[in-house]
């Protein structure tokens, strides 16, 4: 992974962009080390930004910056894949591996101090809060160098004991309760995505025999999850355990093997064969398939293609076998611990009836559908949930790359009203939904391209998928919108480019694309129209150097100071904020001295006295580096003025002596 993926800063940026992303749930026998370095990590986010939008030098000194951030970006790469361990990896094969696991973290973290020891500071545009940060950040690794956090021993030797079957029979009960509850394998979720990473990480490697290895530590999850199950009857039957005959008396019961799926060790439900010829649970493989693995867990061969075909074969004889052992069948569909659908029978009905229509080959009948289901989503919040749950997203999708224009604009509306509903927005974009929203956006119809940008707001609203959409090219797209929209668009434009900016990272993209000009173009319009959200913009993108030094290039202190005198509440305070951001780095003086010109102090008391808590105090700061500023100009006037007195020649003798008799003669009578 070092080395890849541009500058060292770039990198170093994006590497800790991803460790601040969320979704990293540690839930293993590391999860205080892991949280330490997470944490650690993310108070770099500042440093890492301010090194990627610095300006570019001379070319020699490039290449000296590049050398001496590559160790960092390196260290914080390293980091970011030990965290990826950390939450994906498998539980207990990181127990079991405890020494390596250890040595990683020992190395990652000397390597991150070593890296940050040798940052020449001196010669990067790096502030000075910033410095202290990395200062604190750089402190903490080296003690954390010093001395080694090592996991639980009782945990290790119980995993270890299971493993080697040298325990006490006698205390396996306990031992087994003490690993459910430290390992939180306590569902049939954990004990699934547990035997996932299980086969994904001894078949990746470790050194040792992949069969024998996986063989030991599949009994040893298998033990785990007969006990959790017979502490927790309602997941179902633990494998192997008495269950009642038609008589009501007790019998036991072995599953055969090849009715369990080989990843999670359960009874198949809906069971199906991949390219290599295994067969597998279908919810199982998908999880398999979509962690980004394209070979076969049980073989390591490589699948050819990711088709999954129903083995009806099995499927038929699992159900013989139930029936002769008076057990109920498995039922594909069943999920105990889904709550109730939200739409009745017939409601169901018709959305399936308006799906199967999605998949026709008429395209008069795929644009009658979407428009139908826009309409539906848009109508009430049970209508929402149910077409979410029939599958109608991944149908949608499919038609965001329609040639006929009309059902694309339906279909990506129908998402947007979709999108209201809180649950349905992590589905969207974990089917993928951006890149064909923003198509949408480049290329449909003046409607549609409006509703994607509406739906771009309604998906950023959830902060880490502000990193994603901004990923995509959304950002130029919505410049574009902002520029020639009808109003409703150019709004939903603005509401969408708020939301995407505040995210650090997004904010050098929307500058790049122009937006600075638009924006000062929408605050100087005389009819006021997009002020409150050109303003809000504003302030967001006045914190970014790039965006500061934009912002400034367009003359803006007279209109922000005619804001700050006559705007509304919070015009005024974005106002306020942007000239706190102006009067500040290198072009400070310029803007204070225009700000003074513009009689900026008689407003700015005002709001201090009058204004929002947020108004108060950006003007009292404001109103600090005004009078630093004036008394720094008076004193260098009256330097100045001193130093002309002291330039003035002295008059020679006979000059003085011709001139005081004149002067005598000026007050004689």
């Amino acid at each position: 992974m070092a080395g890849d993926g541009g500058t060292a800063a770039e990198r170093a940026a994006a590497a800790v962009e991803a460790a601040a992303a969320g979704g990293w749930e540690f839930r293993n026998a590391y999860r205080r080390q892991l949280l330490a370095l997470s944490r650690r990590i993310r108070l770099l986010g500042p440093f890492a930004e301010e090194l990627r939008e610095a300006r570019r030098g001379p070319a020699d000194g490039e290449k000296e910056r590049e050398r001496a951030l590559a160790p960092l970006a390196d260290a914080l790469e390293r980091a970011l894949d030990l965290l990826r361990l950390g939450r994906d990896g498998s539980r207990i094969f990181l127990v079991l591996e405890r020494d390596n696991v250890m040595k990683k973290f020992q190395a990652v973290i000397a390597q991150l101090e070593q890296a940050l020891c040798d940052v020449p500071y001196d010669k990067l545009d790096i502030s000075d809060e910033v410095r202290e940060q990395v200062e604190l950040v750089h402190a903490q690794l080296r003690r954390a160098k010093e001395r080694a956090d090592m996991p639980d021993d009782e945990f290790y030797n119980d995993v270890l004991s299971l493993y080697n079957k040298s325990y006490d029979p006698s205390a396996e009960s306990d031992i087994l309760e003490r690993l459910s509850e430290k390992l939180h394998l306590i569902t049939i979720t954990d004990l699934t995505q547990e035997s996932l990473a299980l086969h994904e990480m001894v078949a990746s490697g470790g050194g040792q025999d992949p069969g024998e290895h996986i063989e030991k530590m599949s009994m040893l999850l298998k033990k785990i999850k007969d006990f959790v199950q017979t502490q927790n009857p309602d997941m179902g039957p633990p494998i192997g355990t008495k269950l009642m005959d038609s008589n009501g008396e007790p019998r036991p019961v072995n599953i055969p093997d090849e009715f369990r799926c080989p990843i999670s060790l359960e009874l198949m439900k809906d069971p199906v064969i991949v390219a290599t010829g295994q067969t597998y649970e279908r919810v199982c493989i998908e999880k398999w398939l979509a962690s980004g693995h394209h070979t076969c867990p049980n073989t390591q061969q490589r699948m050819t293609n990711t088709t999954l075909t129903p083995n009806y074969v099995l499927r038929s004889l699992i159900a013989q076998w139930c029936e002769a052992n008076g057990i109920e069948p498995p039922k594909r569909s069943s999920q105990p611990n889904k709550p109730t659908s939200a739409c009745s029978s017939s409601e169901r009905a018709n959305i399936d009836a308006l799906l199967s229509q999605l998949c026709s080959y008429d395209p008069e009948e795929q644009r009658s559908a979407a428009a139908e289901l826009r309409l539906l989503a848009k109508r009430n919040a049970n209508n929402r949930i149910c077409i979410a749950e029939a599958g109608a997203i991944p149908l949608l999708l499919s038609l965001l790359s329609s040639s006929d224009l009309r059902t694309q604009e339906h279909a990506v509306t129908a998402l947007l009203n979709l999108s209201i509903h809180e649950d349905n927005k992590a589905s969207i974009i974990s089917s993928g939904a951006v890149p064909s929203i923003v198509h949408v956006l480049k290329n449909g119809s003046m409607e549609a391209r409006e509703n994607a940008a509406a739906t771009l707001f309604s998906l950023s609203v959830i902060d880490e998928y502000k990193v994603t959409i901004g990923g995509t090219g959304a950002i130029p797209a919505l410049v574009v919108l902002l520029s020639e929209g009808s109003q409703r668009g150019k709004k939903d434009a603005a509401a969408a480019l708020f939301n995407l900016c505040i995210y650090q990272g997004n904010k050098g993209r929307a500058i790049r694309a122009g937006l600075v000009p638009l924006i000062m173009g929408l605050v100087t319009n005389p009819t006021g129209a997009l002020m409150d959200e050109a303003m809000a913009i504003l302030s967001i993108l006045s914190s970014h150097p790039e965006g500061k030094a934009a912002i400034g290039a367009a003359e803006p202190v007279p209109v922000l100071v005619e804001m700050i005198g006559s705007g509304s509440p919070r015009n005024r305070d974005n106002a306020a904020a942007v000239m706190l951001h102006l009067c500040s780095g290198e072009q400070q003086l310029v803007h204070l001295t225009r700000a003074q010109e513009c009689g900026i102090m008689v407003p700015l008391r005002e709001l201090a006295l009058n204004g929002t808590e947020r108004g108060k105090r950006k003007a009292v700061l404001l109103l600090e580096r005004m009078s630093r500023f004036l008394v720094q100009q008076q004193e260098e006037k009256e330097a100045q003025l001193l130093a002309s007195a002291q330039a003035i020649p002295r008059l020679p003798e006979q000059v003085q002596e011709t001139e005081i008799p004149e002067q005598l003669d000026s007050h004689s009578p």
